[in-house]
């Protein structure tokens, strides 16, 4: 009897906090048909454009096309296990992927799932793919040097922390490789940095993550891969979900750089998904909206304002050219979406120059803005220097004869370009840079024979942080580089000079 009335009593208890929002609704779906990663769905009929759809098997799919009777979906994993009749249920909510400092030193995929082997991750919070740009007055300029370790780079063409700097070029002209230099260069200089890979070979993508581990530089990095292997609407979110991810940081007051490699095979996912689900072709048979596709993803880049946390996200996305044809499509899309770009050019990288950046094609639209006031005034007049010393070279072929200034303006452009040349991943810190480009732009090296410029540089660096360390210190912390430490670096150039020479003649 006493276990009866205690029944009752539960029972009248649940009936008591009963609530209707309990009660759910589920919009049910049906496949029509599916193939070449394509599905078509019938009765979802107040599905939304992104929306996130629920196979079974934990198979999931994203809503594409909005037609009169169905929904065209396309399926992220799982397509052999689809099958037509199969039921789909609607989410009410888009694509989402952990967010926050466990993901530090991991691999994932654009949904964020591991790839590394290294266990789950234990991330608090989730971050949706797709969001709206940060709005201009939630922004600040662009003032502070984003330092990519690059001689050439840093001089000429420096990036700014919340900049957009295009690197473009043909296949196997470095571009990955400067992407990767910048990120072992972010070492000590609390910068988190997000490496997107899209359509590459997995090969290539186990070789990068290797390079990084080898540089300690995967502590602060995040690596989201998508290899060639993967489905096109894979990676067609890739670079949105490492996006989401570096906002997550921005958002909390931190600097951020992000590498999207490449965005050219990213626009090729987007126009085989385009293609298959029907969507009328354009310009090289791309979607009418592929320009939208990259810009609303570009424009996420920002340097915050001091009210909203002073982060940033510096992006570096990489387009691949055919024959160096930078009036291709994508190429211009992005170029004029960008804030400058880092043209690559294959002749320069053939002969042995490297980075092989083409100065006269290359530019950054922030310019000193983003540059310390010792890089300024080292570098003012290089790229000057450069492009004559080009101009010259080429006449200077059909020359027998030449005068003593032009043999001098040869000389030195031959100086400055084995200058700036720079082993891969071993990017030089801002001091050395600024050192070498006071010698150099002092017309201090002509004596020194130009097979022996490499060996000179790496002795004289050497040599000036043991004799001038108070003036490195200085370039290093306040970002100067006075009259006073000039004529310091000179002298202790010239004597050194002198004595590299004598060395020689011995």
């Amino acid at each position: 009897m006493d276990m009866y009335i205690k029944s009752i009593s539960d029972l009248k208890k649940q009936v008591d906090t009963y609530s209707m929002k309990q009660v759910g609704m589920r919009r049910e779906g049906v496949v029509t048909y599916c193939g070449d990663g394509i599905v078509h769905i019938t009765g979802l009929t107040e599905c939304r454009y992104g929306e996130l759809l629920e196979f079974s098997d934990g198979i999931y799919g994203i809503a594409f096309n909005m037609e009169e009777d169905s929904v065209g979906a396309v399926l992220l994993s799982g397509q052999e296990d689809v099958y037509e009749g199969m039921q789909v249920l609607g989410s009410e909510r888009v694509v989402e992927v952990p967010v926050g400092k466990h993901l530090l030193g991991r691999v994932v995929n654009p949904l964020g799932e591991p790839l590394d082997g290294k266990g789950r991750i234990h991330a608090k919070q989730k971050r949706a793919i797709e969001c709206e740009a940060p709005r201009i007055m939630d922004r600040q300029k662009v003032d502070t040097p984003l330092k990519t370790g690059l001689l050439a780079i840093d001089s000429m063409i420096p990036i700014g922390r919340g900049q957009r700097e295009l690197i473009i070029g043909d296949r196997q002209t470095g571009k990955t490789a400067i992407a990767i230099d910048t990120i072992i260069n972010q070492k000590n200089q609390n910068v988190v940095c997000v490496y997107v890979a899209i359509g590459q070979k997995a090969s290539t993508i186990a070789q990068i993550i290797d390079t990084l581990e080898k540089n300690d530089a995967m502590d602060y990095s995040i690596v989201v891969a998508s290899p060639a292997s993967d489905l096109a609407p894979m990676q067609y979110i890739a670079p949105y979900a490492g996006c989401a991810m570096a906002e997550d940081f921005m958002h909390n007051g931190q600097d951020v750089l992000i590498i999207y490699d490449d965005l050219s095979k990213h626009a090729v996912a987007y126009r085989t998904m385009s293609l298959l689900l029907k969507r009328p072709p354009g310009r090289e048979a791309y979607p009418g909206d592929v320009f939208y596709l990259h810009s609303r993803l570009l424009e996420r880049a920002a340097h915050m304002s001091t009210a909203n946390g002073g982060g940033s996200i510096t992006a570096l996305p990489i387009a691949e050219t055919m024959s160096g044809d930078i009036a291709a499509y994508i190429p211009t899309n992005l170029i004029s979406i960008t804030d400058g770009q880092i043209f690559l050019e294959t002749e320069l990288f053939n002969s042995g120059i490297r980075p092989a950046v083409n100065v006269g094609l290359s530019v950054s639209r922030v310019g000193g803005a983003a540059q310390t006031k010792a890089m300024k005034k080292v570098s003012g007049q290089l790229r000057l220097d450069l492009a004559q010393y080009r101009e010259m070279a080429v006449f200077a072929q059909f020359s027998s004869e030449l005068d003593k200034q032009t043999q001098r303006l040869l000389a030195q452009g031959e100086r400055l370009t084995q200058i700036l040349k720079q082993k891969q991943f071993s990017p030089a810190p801002e001091n050395e840079q600024v050192v070498l480009l006071a010698v150099i732009q002092d017309k201090m090296l002509l004596d020194i024979p130009l097979e022996n410029i490499d060996d000179f540089k790496v002795k004289f660096v050497e040599h000036i942080g043991y004799v001038c360390p108070d003036v490195l210190m200085k370039i290093e912390s306040k970002g100067l580089f006075d009259d006073d430490m000039q004529e310091t670096i000179r002298k202790a150039a010239q004597k050194f000079i002198d004595d590299y020479l004598e060395g020689l003649e011995k």
